[in-house]
């Protein structure tokens, strides 16, 4: 299945986040300022598990949530990584995502995140994709 990624259905979007309970959130902020943060809180909200990524936050707590350096240090599986990361980085996401031995079932870049290519290499792994969107926007939108 080819997905358009300038424009997604909403029953795509709903099922991706409705078959979503534990995020890795990649590109974590401790600072209650940045969009990471309010997504996050946001996301433990609305009943998600988060997990934050950053290495230079590894160890430490965001929101009462202990931070990983990377993907590979999450101890359970994953079912969303949601991508905080400039675009030229998605690429290395989806790289350590595909590494996983148990892969998530989909990879969210943010808003103005976006590498085709890095979306064809997980799509043809079996990976989901949604880029340039932001699950804090679409949950209120499409009503989940």
């Amino acid at each position: 299945m080819t997905i358009d990624h300038d424009r997604y259905d909403d029953a795509y979007l709903a099922e991706v986040l409705k078959s979503t309970g534990t995020i890795a959130l990649v590109g974590a902020s401790p600072k209650p300022d940045r969009p990471s943060y309010g997504v996050m809180r946001f996301l433990l909200s609305r009943g998600y598990k988060v997990i934050p990524v950053n290495p230079g936050q590894a160890g430490k707590e965001i929101l009462g949530q202990k931070t990983v350096a990377r993907l590979a240090d999450i101890g359970e599986p994953i079912d969303m990584v949601d991508v905080f990361r400039a675009s030229e980085y998605l690429g290395e996401v989806v790289d350590d995502a595909l590494a996983l031995e148990t892969r998530p079932k989909a990879i969210w870049s943010q808003l103005g995140v976006r590498d085709d290519n890095a979306a064809a290499r997980a799509e043809a792994a079996g990976i989901k994709v949604v880029m340039n969107h932001c699950p804090a926007i679409e949950i209120p939108r499409l009503g989940l």
